[in-house]
């Protein structure tokens, strides 16, 4: 007895080890997605399976936005290595793509909205081979797994929100060239309205060959074919996207974009991308001006940043394009010296006025990108107990892409990203069409480290061209203005048009526009399609994440 009464002493004396607190944190445009993500953290998955659940629940939940027929980046940091990694899954332009694709008989660029809808427009999807990429070498559940949130919402259906009905009240008059579309998503001889149930079998079958096969099963086999027949065959603009365009079908690593910006590191995607190149030349610029000090409500703090946005726009449309096809000049746009002189053209109390492209070291031969973007688009983020950080946006460009669908989802636009115009005043555009080029896109995905090199924030945006500045200035506003991650992304937004500054409408933001104009701008106030999502780390280590009001999506803690 004595013997026990001492080994049961001696248990009580050793230490007993704590289960440590999860860390885990995901944030989508969407809560089912969201749900999506969670499910696989709880479930002992890592940051990159819980991104892609998300991005395959997006597919179902949010079809207007991204999803399997379309593209996107990642930028993942590895907590247990602190390396930090970036994939490119944009889509690529067929083999039947020519630079004059978008040219009328006239040689002169067709309207937007004449080489949207239909076969012209559809680029080969890169999600899945992304997913695939990412999954071998940071995901710990099995690939199927990743699945199952997802087809249970295609087969058990879910609840249309008020902004799914609002894409698809948009695109009603386009359907009807557009049957295959039309019968998926409306009900009773009109679109799906808010509240409405609505379910996708076609999307839940390919959805489970997907899992149980692996992405053979979209790139081919019976999804090609489908798919091939829906560009090729298309109602509108009918053009060939063959069998082989998507066997050929390669995601690729890039090298990740990093800059300073005060005592931070900034990292994001590289080219084709133009998001972390713009945003870091934004930063770059506005860094010698006292931001903190002048704060939020300071009109000189939003001319300076305005100043640099154009600037910074005026090169990217200038210089950057896929650089397996042209030159960019990667480090002279963001190197240090050079953004110095950029900078010393900006003053806060006068306008510019005029917003030209520099010479960046290392520029090449004069080229001009001209891409032409729209709203669209979905990002989202995630953390795991291990540290891993994945920022990550996915698109098919416009609301429903092409307009086209295959087995329940929808065909990416993204060829419209592309300049439609291949030569100007003369010369070659760095952003021309030509086929196995990406186009160039504002995509921002991105992940922000510390002085001792550890991952802070994460973030990324959806809106076409406003993604840079959305990400730009939730940066300025979490690190110059001691925002939150939720407050930074929900702060009014500032872009421009060919008129000059436009600041978001019914947002505290208006109040400079009288400022701003007193100083030289011309200002507008109107809506921006603005969807951000982010996540930061807290002085006491937890994560947390962000999601945009302007969007349904929200945040959850593992």
């Amino acid at each position: 007895m004595k013997k026990l009464i001492a080994f049961a002493a001696l248990l009580f004396l050793l230490p007993i080890p704590i289960p440590a607190l999860a860390q885990g944190v995901v944030s989508a445009a969407d809560p089912r997605a969201t749900a999506a993500g969670q499910e696989m953290l709880r479930a002992g998955g890592s940051a990159t399976d819980a991104a892609i659940a998300m991005l395959l629940a997006l597919n179902v939940v949010e079809p207007q936005s991204s999803g399997i027929g379309g593209g996107g980046f990642i930028v993942h940091h590895g907590g247990g290595t602190g390396v930090l990694d970036t994939i490119d899954g944009r889509e690529t332009a067929p083999a039947a793509a020519r630079p004059d694709r978008f040219l009328g008989t006239d040689g002169k660029p067709r309207p937007f909205v004449e080489i949207w809808p239909g076969g012209y427009s559809v680029g080969v999807p890169g999600s899945l081979r992304l997913a695939e990429r990412a999954h071998a070498r940071w995901g710990k559940l099995a690939w199927a797994r990743l699945f199952e949130p997802a087809i249970r919402l295609a087969d058990q259906g879910f609840v249309v929100n008020a902004r799914l009905a609002a894409s698809l009240r948009q695109v009603a008059p386009v359907w009807k060239d557009f049957p295959a579309m039309r019968a998926l998503y409306w009900k009773g001889g009109r679109p799906m309205a808010e509240g409405d149930t609505f379910r996708n079998p076609a999307l839940a079958a390919i959805l489970r060959r997907i899992a149980a096969e692996g992405p053979e099963a979209f790139y081919a086999g019976d999804n090609a074919r489908a798919l091939s027949d829906a560009v090729t065959n298309a109602p509108r603009n009918p053009v060939p996207l063959t069998q082989a365009d998507l066997a050929g079908y390669r995601a690729k690593d890039r090298p990740a974009i990093c800059g300073p910006y005060r005592q931070w590191t900034i990292c994001g995607m590289g080219p084709p991308s133009s998001g972390a190149l713009t945003v870091l030349q934004v930063m770059g610029m506005v860094e010698r001006f006292p931001l903190a000090t002048w704060g939020r409500d300071d009109a000189r703090s939003w001319q300076v940043i305005g100043e640099a946005m154009r600037l910074a726009y005026a090169d990217r449309d200038r210089y950057q394009g896929d650089r397996d096809f042209v030159e960019v000049p990667v480090a002279g746009l963001i190197d240090r010296a050079y953004l110095k002189r950029r900078s010393a053209m900006i003053s806060a109390a006068k306008t510019l006025g005029r917003y030209d492209a520099g010479s960046p070291p290392g520029a090449p031969a004069r080229v001009t990108a001209t891409p032409g973007e729209v709203a669209g688009t979905t990002h989202f983020v995630a953390v795991d107990d291990d540290g891993d950080v994945v920022s990550w946006t996915n698109t098919v460009e416009s609301a429903f892409g092409s307009q086209l669908t295959a087995n329940g989802y929808a065909l990416n636009n993204e060829l419209t990203d592309f300049s439609h115009a291949p030569v100007e005043d003369g010369y070659l555009v760095a952003n021309r069409l030509q086929p196995g080029k990406r186009p160039l896109s504002s995509m921002a995905p991105t992940i922000v480290y510390d002085a001792a090199g550890k991952p802070v924030f994460a973030v990324g945006a959806a809106g076409g061209r406003t993604i840079i500045m959305q990400v730009a200035k939730a940066l300025i506003a979490h690190f110059d203005w001691g925002l939150s991650a939720q407050e930074s992304i929900a702060l009014g937004q500032l872009f421009f048009d060919k008129q000059g500054l436009v600041v978001e409408q019914g947002t505290a933001l208006e109040a400079m526009k009288a400022p701003l104009e007193a100083l030289g701008q011309r200002v507008s106030v109107a809506k921006l399609g603005l969807k951000a999502n982010a996540a930061e780390k807290l002085p006491d280590g937890r994560w947390t994440g962000a999601a945009d009001p302007r969007s349904p999506g929200n945040s959850l803690q593992q």
